[in-house]
């Protein structure tokens, strides 16, 4: 089912997307997005402007999915979209935690980690270890391999490790003393409308990437997080979730991948390191705005943030696409959003 053109959008978060009549035909350059990105094996797709949902559709797995189901999906909502672990997409929800926890004073991010969790999480040698701080987890700049090894100085290189940034999920745990679970929806999920939204332990087949639990959402959940952002920290109504400065730090351009915020990719930079660290010269997504953020998941999960355009796209996969995915898709959108 394709709604086009829906008003209320996620003015009142998650929840507020209603089933309703289409009042307005998608234009054949809106159609044409849609069309590109249900034939790159998408299962959800949202576009959310200016609190209006233009187009938002959801895709039944196909037969040969089954490996897909058995490892990522936990069954649908009410409305047929489909509930998935987002893989690597968990880090920036991490990330808004981790700015609500500097809200509330109860973390700093240049403290060393140590102080959270104890001495000897890692593998490095006592100085090595106490010189990681918990910035340093959220922008990827360790120093440690995945085996949690000292590799080179914290801050001097960038590394996307998945099993370093796990470590902050404990960091959090033990700096706010309850559970992520109860922080994610007492924070998070509950004050913006995210209502199908939980933390879920993993299949075996995830136990060697040191990241064992996973984040289960849906598109629209995505989506309303991506609103939080770019209503500038505020719950649908107004409420505040996160403070202006700690919500921009976020997207502050890390030192050693100007690429890479707080566990949040960003558009607009030079270049970019991609994982597993190869250069790429030129912005992440030439074809979007420079002010675009990204949180990423792999199978190519997408939220898209862009201010300048009061824009939220989402997409949800059971399958990479095309690999000039990105690209190709956001040729189409601003084609279609102009």
């Amino acid at each position: 089912m394709t709604f086009i053109l829906s008003r209320r959008g996620l003015l009142a978060g998650a929840a507020a997307f209603a089933v309703a009549p289409a009042f307005a035909a998608l234009s054949s350059a809106m159609q044409d997005v849609l069309d590109y990105v249900g034939g790159q094996k998408t299962t959800g797709f949202i576009v959310v402007r200016d609190r209006a949902t233009l187009v938002e559709k959801n895709w039944p797995l196909p037969a040969d999915a089954a490996p897909f189901r058995g490892n990522f999906s936990y069954g649908t909502t009410p409305d047929g979209a489909l509930l998935e672990d987002v893989a690597s997409q968990q880090k920036s929800f991490v990330a808004m935690l981790a700015a609500i926890a500097v809200d509330k004073g109860l973390l700093d991010v240049e403290k060393p980690v140590s102080d959270y969790i104890g001495a000897g999480w890692s593998k490095a040698a006592a100085e090595q270890e106490r010189a990681i701080l918990v910035i340093h987890l959220l922008t990827m700049s360790s120093g440690l391999s995945e085996g949690l090894a000292y590799v080179a100085p914290a801050d001097s290189v960038f590394f996307y490790n998945t099993p370093a940034y796990a470590v902050t999920k404990r960091v959090l745990a033990a700096a706010a003393k309850q559970t992520l679970e109860t922080m994610t929806q007492d924070w998070l999920t509950a004050p913006a409308g995210m209502t199908n939204t939980a933390w879920r332990k993993r299949p075996a087949v995830f136990a060697d990437v040191g990241n064992p639990t996973g984040l289960v959402t849906c598109p629209r959940d995505v989506a309303a997080f991506g609103q939080l952002v770019l209503d500038g920290g505020r719950a649908a109504g107004g409420a505040r979730v996160v403070s202006e400065a700690a919500l921009a730090a976020l997207f502050a351009r890390s030192k050693t991948n100007p690429a890479y915020g707080r566990l949040w990719w960003l558009n607009g930079a030079a270049y970019s390191l991609r994982p597993p660290g190869k250069r790429a010269e030129g912005s992440l997504l030439p074809a979007a705005p420079d002010d675009l953020v990204a949180a990423l998941g792999a199978l190519d999960r997408k939220l898209y943030v862009v201010p300048s355009l009061k824009l939220v796209v989402v997409r949800m996969g059971q399958a990479a696409p095309d690999k000039d995915f990105d690209q190709q898709l956001w040729i189409r959108l601003m084609k279609a959003l102009a």
